[in-house]
């Protein structure tokens, strides 16, 4: 094969912008010194990449994989689920039973608003005088 062509690739990599990354990508993988699959022939880096890609040596998905891992800037990484905290009031930490007993207490709506009626708005509160407290004191 003496010249490779964009329409040798096409129909392994359908997007010519694909397959520009792909092979870019591909072409960077040789130059930081991995094996290629074809013989090089004197041709260049990108050329020995779409060579590649167009003899099926090398699969579009493994380069496409391998791409997207290397642009990722955070790796998720599985780590195995921290130990169970013992909560504050556990048996033997030193608290009372009743301390780490909680009770809720439940109001119907009408007990509620009831409740709010008998609150007086902040600003019809009498403020107590200043004069009264000296006099008392």
């Amino acid at each position: 094969m003496a010249r490779v062509t964009v329409e040798d690739c096409i129909d392994k990599v359908e997007n010519r912008f694909d397959l520009v990354l792909l092979a870019s990508h591909r072409a960077r993988l040789i130059s930081s010194g991995a094996q290629i699959a074809v013989e090089r022939d004197n041709d260049k880096n990108p050329v020995v990449s779409l060579r590649e890609i167009a003899e099926k040596a090398i699969s579009p998905e493994d380069l496409r994989e391998e791409l997207v891992h290397s642009l990722q800037k955070y790796v998720e990484v599985d780590e195995p689920e921290p130990e169970a905290v013992p909560l504050i009031g556990a048996p033997g930490t030193g608290v009372d039973a009743d301390d780490t007993d909680v009770t809720t207490d439940r109001m119907s709506e009408e007990e509620l608003l009831k409740g709010l009626e008998g609150l007086t708005p902040p600003e019809s509160q009498p403020e107590p005088d200043a004069g009264d407290e000296e006099e008392e004191g």
